[in-house]
């Protein structure tokens, strides 16, 4: 099975980002800034697993409706069911460990961990994907990871053992993360329809989401506000309808590595909305660490001059 997509990603590996897909890519990031935003509003109403139920249970519709109109056969046996079941287990377990360490540490520290998905997906593209990151693109993650860090704040003082699990749980969130990544790269997934591939995903979370919440005795009170509604309005039909769709899509023409690199712009986007939306305060910190995440994503996307962009076969035209 993995041999049949071994060459793809050497086609995408020196493929660098597309005009077209680094303003999709800044669009993604801005919704997924927000959406920490939006999942910390919703809190007082919704607890935490509780929302990451409905929020997959509200996008599995929109999925469905959205393969519909685009005349997607979901039902072909296509040999994607395994993966794709397998996908869905680590994205119903990365939200229910992102969202149980939300608990022990604190928002800013967890977006940090998080995003140490970029280094999981560049570990794992070389060694699965056969995609080879030079020295100044492994430099560019740390620029990175270290804007991040920067802006967030970390390290924090008075770090206890409950915080210190925290991290960790949020930092396994983030290797599921980047798990399901490279399973779509690596498997028959890469083939199907990126609606399949989210469908997959959201369909199998639920019942995971759900037995952690009962687990975890979480419920709620009282029907939820006007605020809280639309809130998982948004998660639901929004992020995880039509942005991870649009994540996954370009997932399966792109270097796994360059564009998990890209997410490191969602924290920065997050502390801008906080500080629109909550009136947190910006910083010239803040500055400086959006200087060192800008170039960090440049050594990552920079063109290699020693190897050629390579033609991609769909946009040539033979001649008879």
């Amino acid at each position: 099975m993995l041999a049949n997509v071994k060459s793809t990603p050497l086609v995408s590996a020196e493929r660098s980002l597309s005009p077209h897909a680094v303003a999709l890519m800044l669009m993604l990031c801005v919704s997924w800034g927000f959406n920490q935003i939006a999942v910390k509003l919703a809190l007082p109403d919704i607890p935490p697993l509780l929302q990451g139920t409905i929020r997959s249970i509200g996008a599995l519709p929109v999925l469905l409706l959205i393969a519909r109109f685009r005349g997607v056969k979901l039902l072909t046996h296509d040999g994607t069911l395994y993966a794709g079941l397998f996908a869905g287990v680590l994205f119903g377990f990365e939200f229910v460990l992102i969202y149980r360490g939300l608990l022990l540490t604190s928002a800013s520290r967890a977006v940090v961990f998080l995003y140490t998905a970029p280094f999981f997906v560049a570990l794992g593209s070389y060694r699965w994907l056969d995609e080879r990151l030079r020295a100044s693109q492994w430099s560019g993650l740390a620029l990175s990871f270290a804007g991040v860090a920067l802006a967030i704040g970390v390290p924090q003082a008075n770090v206890d053992a409950d915080v210190l699990w925290g991290d960790l749980l949020i930092v396994g969130g983030g290797a599921l993360w980047a798990a399901t990544t490279l399973l779509v790269k690596a498997t028959r997934l890469l083939q199907a329809p990126p609606e399949k591939a989210l469908i997959y995903q959201v369909a199998a979370s639920i019942p995971i989401l759900a037995l952690a919440a009962v687990v975890s005795g979480e419920t709620m009170t009282r029907f939820p506000g006007p605020l809280a509604v639309s809130l998982m309005v948004y998660q639901a039909a929004w992020v995880v309808g039509l942005t991870f769709l649009l994540w996954f899509g370009l997932v399966k023409t792109y270097s796994a590595s360059k564009l998990s690199a890209f997410t490191f712009i969602t924290p920065l986007f997050g502390v801008v909305a906080s500080y629109f939306i909550l009136h947190d305060t910006l910083t010239p910190v803040f500055g400086a660490a959006a200087l060192l995440v800008i170039a960090g994503l440049y050594l990552v996307n920079r063109p290699n001059p020693e190897v050629p962009v390579p033609i991609d076969p769909l946009l040539t035209v033979t001649k008879t």
